[in-house]
């Protein structure tokens, strides 16, 4: 049996609504290719089948239920269309998803961890240069909210320094856009691109370069890990329970910035909830209920408060049995 006729009418119909079809055609192969091994008919399509072929889905919890809720929907289309009566997927629930808890830097944090990287800057000029990129780049990580491969591709085009602006193209939602920049991350911009004039005769159109080259997120990776161990940060990724508590990433330093300035603000007496649109608009998030989920952790002692917790309590749990 095959459905790739009916799949493609459903992706054109879709695609007809304006939406795209690359998460909706991943999901239906899942199912094109469960479905090609077997001898099956449309009676055969029963809950219990469907009920099988998520427990054959070897992801996690939040993806099976992505692709289990995409393929109830091509049949809502199909029995729309009066080709089925029922929707065999309609009384299936979502499995347990577990909740991800990103670690969160606090501000006092975040400097420690520039100044380790400052201090790594090495002197010689082969290698100068190359270091000062990699650092300026983390620090419009931290002080900007970046995401890990925008710094990458920033031209020197992008930076306005008299404005104390950056122009971000082709972000995660392919949306562009221009933020400004706190004093001290313009400082070290100034500082490093006074630098390459000095040390680095050359036209690359690239912002930060390493060895000539266009700096790339790789070449962040390792400087950012070990930066974190110098200064004794030392959480591992740990899952308790249905919460897993992530260890330090660069994309943590994202959302140490969102969640500290919503912090901030509410220091100051003001709304968080009213800021989320100028934020999101900051971080170029397509719509501002992407940055609310940031609401839910407004100070980083949160996170070493809940992991103790689950720990506790997994220990209590234990001491039960």
């Amino acid at each position: 049996m095959k459905l790739a006729e009916k799949f493609q009418e459903y992706i054109t119909y879709r695609k007809g609504l304006g939406y795209t079809d690359t998460n909706l055609m991943l999901s239906l192969s899942y199912t094109d290719r469960y479905l090609n091994n077997k001898d099956l008919n449309w009676d055969s399509l029963t809950p219990s089948f469907f009920l099988n072929f998520r427990a054959s889905l070897k992801l996690n919890p939040s993806t099976v239920n992505g692709i289990i809720s995409t393929i109830s929907g091509f049949f809502n289309y199909l029995q729309r269309m009066e080709f089925i009566k029922e929707n065999p997927l309609s009384d299936i629930p979502p499995i347990k998803e577990f909740h991800f808890m990103p670690f969160v830097f606090t501000t006092e944090q975040i400097e420690q961890l520039l100044i380790a990287i400052q201090k790594k800057i090495r002197k010689e000029e082969k290698y100068f240069l190359s270091d000062l990129a990699k650092y300026v780049a983390i620090v419009l990580l931290a002080r900007c909210g970046l995401r890990i491969s925008e710094p990458t591709r920033l031209l020197i085009t992008h930076y306005l320094p008299d404005e104390r602006t950056i122009y971000i193209e082709r972000t995660k939602f392919k949306k562009d856009r221009l933020i400004p920049i706190p004093v001290r991350a313009a400082a070290e911009i100034d500082n490093y691109l006074s630098a390459r004039r000095s040390l680095l005769n050359d036209d690359n159109p690239y912002l930060l370069v390493v060895r000539e080259q266009k700096l790339t997120r790789a070449q962040l990776y390792p400087v950012f890990h070990q930066a974190v161990k110098d200064i004794g940060i030392n959480q591992s990724k740990k899952t308790y329970a249905n919460t897993t508590f992530g260890s330090p990433t660069p994309h943590s330093l994202r959302h140490a910035f969102a969640i500290n300035t919503l912090g901030s603000i509410k220091k100051k007496g003001k709304s968080p909830q009213n800021a989320l649109p100028i934020l999101a608009v900051y971080m170029g998030h397509c719509h501002y209920i992407n940055t609310a989920v940031y609401l839910k952790m407004q100070d980083p002692q949160q996170y070493v408060e809940l992991l103790n917790f689950a720990k506790a309590r997994r220990l209590h749990i234990k001491m039960d049995y």
